[in-house]
């Protein structure tokens, strides 16, 4: 089988200098075009992840999506077929920031979650209904925890249970 040929672009006009270099975003988009959720690796992709400011967010927002206010991600897929992704994700570095510090995360391990979260959204997952969410949400933590940083639902989810066998057993 051929070697997957993933083109990934990075473009930083909102001149954030908190986004990594691109080698780092490059490497967690292409970790996202891999094996997931029972879908095979994307063969063919190109992918453009755009920094933009607040504005340009702003914009984007109400232009394709009809909603006044600056989001921390935006995803535009193109046509695709099996096997091929393409598309743009665009990123607002202000937004990540912000929301990065009120979650008590670094602006790094946020930033590289949206980064997998608008592949993901670029490969036909979405979170409108819950089931979908949760789905979405599993695959970004295996995703993320892959790269080896931090669970970004971790806090989220409430701790696990465990069940202790009492010296009694109910019958019905």
């Amino acid at each position: 089988m051929a070697a997957p040929d993933h083109r990934i672009a990075v473009q930083n006009p909102s001149r954030s200098r908190r986004v990594p270099e691109a080698a780092r975003i490059e490497r967690w988009a292409r970790h996202a075009l891999g094996p997931v959720g029972g879908r095979g690796a994307v063969r063919l992709a190109e992918v453009t992840v755009r920094f933009v400011s607040r504005t340009e967010a702003i914009a984007l927002n109400e232009r394709f999506r009809a909603r006044d206010y600056a989001p921390n991600v935006l995803s535009f897929p193109y046509e695709s077929g099996p096997g091929t992704v393409n598309g743009d994700i665009a990123i607002c570095p202000a937004i990540v920031a912000r929301e990065a510090h009120a979650q008590g995360k670094s602006f790094e391990d946020h930033l590289a979650h949206l980064v997998v979260h608008g592949v993901l959204h670029l490969r036909g997952y979405d979170h409108v209904e819950d089931r979908d969410a949760a789905r979405m949400e599993r695959l970004e933590s295996r995703l993320v925890v892959g790269l080896g940083l931090a669970d970004p639902w971790a806090a989220e989810r409430p701790p696990r249970a465990t069940i202790k066998a009492g010296p009694y057993s109910s019958s019905a």
